[in-house]
């Protein structure tokens, strides 16, 4: 159960990071941005990459060492 959990913490990170670095128009994204923009300011898609690598870590360690 936990490979799955960890294969879909991936998943998520991996689209925060395709999704930050081509600054997407995908709706559900364009709410993270505008809710995060507040905070963030302009470097929010930055913000989203780094969020996204750091899901993809704690998904890996979820899935192997789950």
């Amino acid at each position: 159960m936990n490979v799955l959990w960890g294969g879909l913490i991936l998943l998520v990170g991996v689209l925060f990071v395709a999704w930050g670095r081509t600054r997407s128009d995908f709706v559900v994204y364009r709410l993270f941005v505008a809710r995060s923009r507040v905070l963030w300011g302009d470097r929010v898609h930055d913000f989203y990459q780094v969020a996204g690598i750091t899901m993809i870590a704690f998904g890996l360690l979820v899935a192997i060492l789950g």
